[in-house]
């Protein structure tokens, strides 16, 4: 068994309390047993869960592993701490809002030989399986990917590249290594309005764009438009809704890292997609701020 602490109680911190306190029958997460959660608020407890300082959580030996789901600001202080103490880290994406940090953090892992798994929901959801499938084997020409969403605190959640690296995530999942060759960013303050254009390149030179459009009110919503040698896709593939969701699916995944039962293969493959993409991203920002 596993000692699980959850650092920060939001929304996804709340969902990760919910699934570690009702782990699927017979899945890696039986592995998980929750012992406590770590928030900047006096809460006492939250489902039955007490609450216990950052320090507790550190040093106590009951403790192998910390799911930091605070504000993305916080990633990097909050995983470096935990691996130094020890522990084993879960995040919720960015890893960090830095392509240097990032190498940083999976360094201190492998010193410390500890497991780094960072989530990437978006890849396990329903809509992104099926429209995997619609694009597997299908040769592009040209793709953009739009999304829309509220507004961002850019203080608390990172650049706009880094913010929205599950578009970037999807992009690279689809499509393979990418290259960014020009990226710009609009804002309008008063509003509370930004679009970020990023402009990349596969590694066959097919074009693809990634625009990220957020504004007060503005609908949280995906739309693609993909062409193809053999056609368009420019709306998703209908989809029902999956037996397992994507945090319960995201934390079996882990469980089976802890329990050794992914390959090394597999485990290279996503570490050099995770810190492909913040390089990305860090590319993307450094257009932008030019």
């Amino acid at each position: 068994m596993f000692g699980v602490v959850v650092v920060g109680i939001g929304i996804a911190g709340s969902v990760r309390i919910r699934d570690l306190l009702n782990p699927l029958p017979s899945s890696p997460s039986e592995s998980l047993k929750l012992q406590g959660f770590v928030s900047r608020r006096e809460l006492g407890e939250c489902n039955g869960v007490q609450q216990v300082s950052l320090k507790e959580a550190l040093q106590s030996n009951k403790v192998d592993v910390a799911f930091i789901c605070t504000d993305n600001q916080n990633h990097e202080q909050s995983i470096r701490s935990f691996l130094e103490a020890g522990k084993h880290v879960l995040v919720e994406y960015p890893l960090a809002l830095s392509a240097q940090a990032a190498h940083e953090l999976w360094q201190l892992a492998e010193q410390k030989g500890k497991v780094l798994h960072v989530e990437h929901i978006e890849l396990l959801t329903e809509e992104f399986k099926q429209l995997k499938k619609e694009v597997d084997g299908k040769e592009l020409v040209e793709g953009v990917l739009h999304f829309t969403g509220g507004a961002l605190d850019e203080q608390k959640f990172g650049f706009p590249s880094f913010s929205g690296i599950a578009r970037i995530t999807w992009l690279v999942d689809l499509f393979g290594s990418l290259n960014v060759t020009s990226a710009r960013l609009e804002t309008n303050n008063d509003e509370k309005y930004s679009k970020l254009t990023a402009n990349f390149a596969t590694g066959d030179n097919r074009p693809l764009t990634w625009i990220e459009e957020r504004a007060p009110g503005l609908k949280r919503e995906k739309k693609v438009k993909f062409t193809f040698k053999s056609g368009v896709l420019d709306t998703f593939p209908p989809t029902s809704r999956g037996a397992v969701g994507p945090f319960m699916l995201d934390q079996n995944l882990f469980a089976q890292k802890l329990l050794g039962h992914i390959s090394t293969e597999e485990l290279a493959a996503e570490k050099n997609r995770i810190l492909h993409c913040i390089e990305l991203a860090e590319k993307i920002k450094q257009y932008c701020q030019q």
